[in-house]
């Protein structure tokens, strides 16, 4: 009876069930995050050829429309056509002819009282974030909000001016030299939305990180840090060093001047030996 007993199958222990379904799991979820990211790049950037598309093939004369020709839809026709348009329309605009033709258009659409507001705004919104001239966020930063000891990350934009600068300095009777900076204020999840707030330059902390990086760390909820780099010790201590008021470069020119005058001596001797010989 013993033997047949010891002859029987072991059982799988609850142990390495659990890890099976632990290595199928990790398994799956990597899955995830290689695939869920490339499909949706790949469907939204279809998305949009095909939406371009609808919008532009039809003005495409049928001579010179490769539909005409094909059983089969050619995608990214229409994108290409629209890139060139405004590439052209760009060049034409740029000439005197072509300004003094938006600036008859803007004259007329300034007479319309809804359309010119419309204009106005969305005028503006392109210039600043498509010009190049345009100032947009080139740094990040941290602020103490909603309270002292909570700090929050913000996209400093440029320091305050006109009525607002002017206003803040008033105000600010204790610090006359004290400049303001606008800066941004994201909300999580969702970065487009948040705050625009005037407060002293001193009152922000700016970081190295990138605004790329930060704007992923707002996206994320605090889940993807960026990479850190920690300065290397031989730079910390130059630091000191300079701070110190010690020339550390001194110290080493000093070292190589006393070696100097060693190789005089050595080809002396050199000398000497060659005429013993």
């Amino acid at each position: 009876m013993q033997k047949r007993s010891r002859g029987k199958g072991r059982e799988p222990s609850p142990k390495q069930g659990n890890s099976l379904w632990a290595r199928l799991r990790n398994y799956f979820l990597t899955g995830v995050v290689f695939a869920a990211p490339l499909t949706i790049t790949v469907l939204l950037t279809w998305t949009f050829v095909k939406w371009v598309d609808a919008w532009v093939k039809p003005f495409i004369p049928a001579r010179y429309n490769p539909d005409t020709y094909l059983s089969f839809p050619v995608p990214g026709i229409g994108l290409i056509v629209a890139l060139v348009g405004l590439t052209l329309l760009g060049f034409l605009t740029a000439n005197i002819f072509g300004r003094t033709v938006l600036s008859f258009g803007e004259q007329m659409l300034n007479r319309m009282p809804l359309v010119r507001n419309l204009y106005k705004a969305l005028k503006q919104i392109f210039e600043t974030a498509l010009s190049e001239r345009g100032r947009s966020f080139q740094q990040a930063g941290l602020i103490e909000y909603p309270r002292k000891g909570i700090w929050s990350i913000v996209f400093i934009a440029t320091q305050a001016k006109g009525e607002v600068a002017h206003r803040l300095s008033n105000a600010d009777d204790g610090a006359d030299d004290e400049e303001y900076i606008s800066v941004f204020l994201p909300t999580t999840p969702n970065p487009t939305s948040g705050f625009l707030l005037y407060l002293p330059e001193s009152d922000v902390l700016p970081l190295d990180m990138s605004v790329e990086d930060a704007a992923k760390l707002v996206i994320s909820a605090g889940l993807i840090t960026p990479d850190y780099e920690v300065p290397a010790v031989r730079e910390t201590t130059q630091q000191l060093a300079l701070a110190a008021g010690v020339d550390v470069d001194g110290e080493a020119r000093e070292e190589g001047g006393d070696d100097e005058p060693d190789q005089p001596a050595r080809s002396s001797r050199t000398a000497s030996s060659r005429s013993n010989r």
